[in-house]
């Protein structure tokens, strides 16, 4: 095959293959991507969205996996405040339970599934999805009086 036209098939190809490769972020807005009113923070392939939520005490956040891959939402015992009851889907007590337990999938958020958590005591919460934080996905929730 001749050099030119090959380079030019694999450039072609490429760029086809790439084309689809946009962000999560920019082809949704968050409220399409939680489906309006069913979630306050959507989880993509490797991201929180948005990745800080400002809530009010009393306020019940809801989490919705909005992606194809199985996600957690696991606080970091040492990113609540210290009288904050600690919160992780598959309803662990703490963190290293809920490490372990993923082992065996245990707190998976399969696609569409939700996880909710009412926050009471004021402050920043962070949290983590454990197969993906390796990857940068950890969130942050906010909540204030």
């Amino acid at each position: 095959m001749n050099r030119r036209a090959y380079l030019a098939l694999v450039g072609s190809s490429v760029s086809a293959s790439l084309a689809g490769c946009s962000s999560v972020r920019s082809a949704f807005s968050d409220d399409e991507l939680c489906g309006g009113d069913d979630c306050d923070i959507g989880m993509t392939r490797n991201g929180f969205v948005p990745e800080e939520y400002e809530a009010s005490v009393g306020e019940t956040v809801v989490w919705k996996n909005t992606s194809d891959a199985d996600h957690t939402v696991t606080a970091l015992e040492n990113g609540i405040p210290d009288d904050a009851a600690y919160f992780a889907s598959g309803g662990y007590e703490d963190e290293e339970t809920a490490r372990d337990a993923w082992e065996d999938r245990g707190g998976r958020i399969g696609t569409r599934g939700t996880y909710e958590h009412t926050f009471e005591v004021p402050g920043e919460y962070t949290y983590i999805c454990i197969p993906h934080v390796d990857g940068g996905m950890i969130g942050t929730v906010v909540v204030s009086e």
